[in-house]
């Protein structure tokens, strides 16, 4: 299963457009524009399961940095900054790492 048997691959299209700038990704704005806001929680788990690179449960800080090349190859790389405020709206035990619940509960911020 690829992104875009859950995802319009014109909404992800729309979703980078909007955050090509170095410090303009909003994860909330992202998940709005891409369609993943109006996705059920399975749908959401299924997504999280193709952005976690390694398989290991958890999206860490260093796939984060990598999470828009995970909707399109060529996409920018998300700044420091970007990775670590979407860290930090997502990782709700603290641990450095967002688990599929973070990314879930991540819709309704």
């Amino acid at each position: 299963m690829s992104l875009t048997d859950i995802l319009s691959p014109s909404d992800i299209a729309a979703a980078l457009r909007d955050c090509q700038a170095p410090d303009s990704f909003s994860p909330k704005k992202f998940f709005q524009i891409s369609g993943m806001s109006k996705k059920s929680s399975s749908q959401l788990k299924e997504i999280f399961r193709i952005l976690d690179n390694d398989q290991s449960g958890f999206i860490e800080e260093d796939e984060l940095k990598y999470f828009l090349q995970r909707f399109e190859c060529g996409a920018r790389v998300l700044t420091t900054s970007e990775t670590k405020t979407f860290l930090a709206a997502a990782d709700h035990d603290g641990d450095g790492k967002i688990g599929a619940e973070g990314t879930t509960c991540l819709k309704y911020r």
